[in-house]
């Protein structure tokens, strides 16, 4: 009888991973994260409600925050189920196919969120430079068109992600890194040739590497508009107007670079640093841009109290 070549048998299954030699404690750890998820989809929610249904929030700034709502609550609908079945349940197995539709989905409202960054940060800078054309500029039918070409713009880019790990062979390592699945991670457990996903992985990094430098320029231009204001107050009335914006910017690129950074040159990180990171990455800018713009948008911050005290009465 000949040897039974376990290389060549291909996994039918991957395992996604928790908190490592902390299983114990994956139910305590499931209620913030419960929390965060509950918080993070009711604020989305309720931001995309405000401005669909109050004819004030009717402005490009309020309709390109709805976007980001949309994106962050696309992010956390595609993470929940395994996040939560993980900690909850310490259920780790997820299908081939499963992974990957997941994948495209946290890859996807990813470009989507990153490219509606950029468009916040052009908005804020038309807002800035030319605040008197700002509405003739920024028309709602402009508004709609620049928001559908960078979704269709998202969708496309990572599109190929699921077919080019289609392709691929998976016999020796089916265990992943994080508790959701990402192109990054799961290619790299394949036996047969992955160059095409590095090489197409590192495009799609590179072109959100590029939203960022776009991002840093309309900051640039919008620094030299501001040194050029003559008082002192009039300097901080208009820097007040992107707290809300860079917040979100760095709230969300911040752990994204980290992680990359940690996937692509780091062999000695801790892993259950890297996957604090990721969980960071999909928890965090979900639970914290609706708070942060609540909280600065005098507009959007005075509805909700004036519903929520309708509601008391």
């Amino acid at each position: 009888m000949s040897d039974f070549n376990t290389s060549e048998v291909k996994i039918s299954t991957f395992f996604l991973i928790g908190i490592p030699e902390m299983e114990h404690i994956h139910i305590w750890v499931s209620i913030p994260i419960c929390l965060m998820y509950l918080v993070a989809i009711l604020g989305n929610c309720t931001i995309i409600f405000f401005i669909k249904t109050e004819t004030s929030l009717h402005e490009p700034m309020y309709y390109f925050l709805s976007m980001l709502a949309f994106s962050d609550l696309g992010l956390s609908i595609s993470s929940l189920p395994t996040m939560l079945r993980i900690f909850l349940f310490n259920a780790t197995a997820i299908s081939p196919d499963a992974c990957f539709a997941q994948e495209f989905f946290i890859h996807g409202f990813s470009a989507m969120e990153s490219s509606v960054l950029l468009i916040m940060s052009v908005d804020r800078f038309i807002a800035i430079h030319n605040p008197l054309r700002y509405t003739s500029i920024l028309t709602s039918d402009r508004v709609i068109k620049t928001g559908l070409i960078f979704a269709m713009k998202s969708i496309l880019l990572v599109l190929p992600f699921p077919f080019i790990l289609k392709r691929l062979t998976f016999c020796k390592k089916s265990l992943l890194s994080h508790s959701y699945c990402l192109h990054q991670d799961v290619m790299k457990l394949a036996c047969s040739d992955n160059r095409v996903n590095v090489i197409y992985g590192f495009f799609v990094a590179l072109t959100a590497m590029l939203d960022l430098s776009c991002i840093f320029v309309s900051y640039m231009l919008i620094l030299k508009i501001v040194l050029g204001i003559a008082s002192h107050r009039g300097r901080l009335k208009v820097l007040n107007t992107c707290i809300s914006h860079i917040s979100a910017v760095l709230i969300f690129y911040v752990p994204i670079i980290t992680l990359a950074a940690l996937h692509r040159f780091s062999k000695s990180v801790l892993p259950v640093i890297r996957i604090i990171i990721a969980d960071v990455f999909l928890l965090v800018p979900p639970l914290m841009n609706p708070i942060v713009y609540s909280v600065k948008s005098q507009q959007m911050r005075n509805l909700i109290l004036v519903k929520l005290c309708e509601k008391q009465h």
